[in-house]
């Protein structure tokens, strides 16, 4: 988006501060001035000259707006505009339907129940999917001995379980139990993966093309009735079941797949598995859920032939959407200059292109189309046949935070899919990614290292940077040489970026990531990243504080009041988003820092508020351990403070 007048002033002291501030330098370098009522003269002089000052306030403040906007400008940063948050979307077939399997095209819409205060919030799917009519509901983990139903544990996504058994050794395997037999087309299994053994989620950043970190195989096989037979696999997203993702393979030939009743299970299932030829895991994989017929999909409304304008043949010429903002790759721009309708390429500015070349430039926040000037891009030529002769043949809109709606909210099918249950389509997690559109503050304090990373993560502030703009996150940390799997010892090559995404703490006040936020945010900084480096993105761990105080109110105090104030003062400084030392001296804080110490003085110092007389006692609990009076309290680095239940006692004297 076009940047925006709205820096902060240099001078913010208004017209009665400064008539207060000359009256109080009255009595010292005049003291014969005694009479400073509003009727003298001198008074009404100074009155005049503060309102001039004020206005000129003012106007000299404009200077350095307008030079930072054009500065942004001429370096080629706009507002980063919004981005739509995306979720897997489960179609699920109608029992006894007559075909195995359906197809629900590509751009299928779903949306919210209840519209938000701007309308509806719509999900498009990203590609086609094929949903199998089979039922997924029976499975088993097999760890070289015996067999374990796990199928409740898959049911509520809330406990996790062991595919392959503890330990996850060669030999050990995966049972998918189905109500009817598979078709001879593409089956698409989502797994979402449990973070390992830590009070943190964890995700290894790394390329879908590259392979996981452990050395492990998989056989992916079905029973066909009297032994087991190889299936073809055509992608694992989920890398051997380290992480989230997809898993696609192609069902056998109709009729090679035969019901049997095989381990803890009485009743006859057609079973595929997953087996361990060749075991390599640090610990064995655990899994919150699998599902079939699942599908991601994005935040995004389609918009097809649409008539943006017509050429005069002048340069620079400007065309404007109907509609915005534009999802990132989704416009196809053709321009007919009299033998038909060409598609134009999108580029991100004019420096590289040719006076023959057919670019063009778009702002996704604005819908606005900007052609070339004959040296930089070509002029388009205008039609003789109309002045409407540039058409957007598809595009897509979408985008902020109002995305990234909850687990279970995306329920209703726009349209019909014949075959598909509409009644049980949903989002089986959160959507993530979704932000709104740039401030100018922002962008004004991204400018500096923009200018500095250019768009490659080399320094843990490129890290940090590039996180914070590849998803909803309020804060990053990025921590060199941290293994999250061996905390406490430095390995060369690793650095792992801490995000706390934008939530409300007073409602959450130990916000953790979600899985779509770690993946969106990955996928953002493997491309951006050193080939040799080893990238994690892991939530934040937190220290719950208490505190325990005893106040003394000033007399003429309302205690409910000076008790709320109080304490909201101290929330406020603990919080990891708007806390810190610089809490309630600007309107957000930086957040409490990683690994911040608390300092006894500098607590005191937050307890004595208007309506405080003094404090009588003061102590300080975290996770727990309640230290002495006076002390100071040591934080691990990387560690973020959450606020617990703060117990403050106020009294008169």
């Amino acid at each position: 988006m076009p940047l925006q007048d709205q820096l902060p002033v240099i001078d913010d002291r208004t017209f009665q501060e400064i008539v207060d501030e000359a009256r109080s330098r009255i009595p010292r370098y005049t003291p014969e001035w005694t009479d400073q009522n509003d009727s003298d003269l001198g008074i009404t002089m100074v009155q005049l000259f503060a309102w001039l000052t004020e206005m000129q306030i003012y106007r000299m403040s404009k200077v350095p707006r307008l030079n930072y906007i054009k500065f942004l400008e001429l370096v080629g940063i706009e507002l980063e505009p919004a981005k739509p948050a995306t979720a897997r979307i489960e179609f699920p077939v109608l029992p006894g339907f007559a075909d195995p399997y359906v197809i629900v095209n590509a751009r299928t819409q779903i949306t919210t129940e209840e519209p938000d205060e701007i309308g509806q919030i719509i999900f498009e799917t990203d590609r086609s999917l094929i949903a199998i009519r089979a039922k997924l509901d029976r499975l088993q983990a097999f760890d070289g001995f015996a067999y374990r139903d796990i199928s409740q544990e898959n049911d509520d996504i809330t406990a996790s379980f062991e595919p392959f058994g503890h330990l996850a050794n060669d030999g050990s395997a995966w049972l998918l139990g189905f109500d009817s037999e598979l078709p001879p087309a593409t089956i698409s299994l989502t797994v979402w993966v449990k973070g390992e053994e830590h009070e943190f989620p964890i995700l290894q950043c790394s390329g879908e093309q590259l392979q996981p970190s452990v050395s492990v195989e998989l056989a992916w096989e079905y029973w066909n009735g009297f032994e087991w037979r190889r299936l073809d696999l055509l992608k694992d997203d989920s890398g051997r079941l380290t992480r989230s993702g997809e898993v696609q393979l192609i069902g056998p030939a109709k009729g090679e797949m035969i019901a049997a009743a095989l381990g803890k299970v009485t009743d006859k299932r057609h079973w595929i598995r997953a087996r361990v030829t060749r075991s390599g895991y640090q610990t064995a994989p655990q899994l919150l859920a699998i599902r079939t017929n699942t599908i991601t999909a994005t935040q995004a409304d389609t918009i097809e032939f649409e008539t943006v304008g017509g050429s005069d043949g002048r340069v620079d010429q400007v065309a404007t959407l109907g509609s915005n903002p534009v999802i990132a790759g989704s416009l196809e721009l053709q321009v007919d200059e009299g033998s038909g309708f060409e598609t134009w390429l999108e580029q991100p500015d004019f420096f590289g292109s040719g006076p023959d070349d057919n670019h063009y430039v778009l702002n996704r926040s604005t819908g606005e189309i900007r052609f070339g000037n004959g040296i930089h891009a070509r002029i388009p030529v205008a039609n003789p046949r109309g002045p409407a002769n540039f058409r957007a043949r598809i595009y897509r809109i979408g985008g902020g935070l109002r995305g990234n709606v909850a687990e279970q909210s995306l329920s209703v099918l726009q349209g019909s899919v014949p075959g598909i249950d509409a009644n049980g389509i949903t989002n089986l997690f959160p959507a993530a990614g979704g932000v709104d559109e740039e401030t100018f503050d922002e962008a004004r304090r991204r400018a500096p290292r923009v200018l500095k990373s250019r768009e490659r993560a080399v320094t843990s502030e490129d890290f940090e940077l590039l996180a914070i703009r590849a998803a909803n996150i309020a804060r990053a940390k990025a921590l060199p040489l941290f293994h999250p799997k061996f905390p406490g010892v430095e390995v060369p090559g690793v650095i792992s970026v801490v995000l706390v995404p934008k939530v409300n703490t007073a409602e959450n006040p130990a916000p953790m990531p979600s899985e779509g936020t770690l993946q969106t945010v990955c996928a953002f900084l493997h491309d951006r990243r050193l080939l040799t480096s080893e990238l994690y993105v892991i939530g934040p761990r937190y220290q719950q504080v208490i505190i325990n105080a005893e106040l003394i109110a000033q007399d003429s105090a309302d205690l409910a009041i000076v008790k709320t104030d109080v304490v909201n003062n101290i929330t406020r400084y603990f919080d990891p988003i708007i806390g810190g030392e610089d809490s309630g001296l600007t309107e957000d804080g930086s957040g409490w820092p990683f690994g911040g110490d608390i300092f006894y003085s500098l607590l005191y110092k937050r307890m004595l508020i208007d309506g405080v007389k003094r404090v009588v006692s003061l102590t300080v609990t975290l996770d727990g351990d309640e230290y002495e009076p006076c002390q100071d309290v040591e934080v691990a680095a990387g560690i973020l403070l959450s606020n617990g239940a703060h117990q403050i006692e106020l009294r008169y004297d």
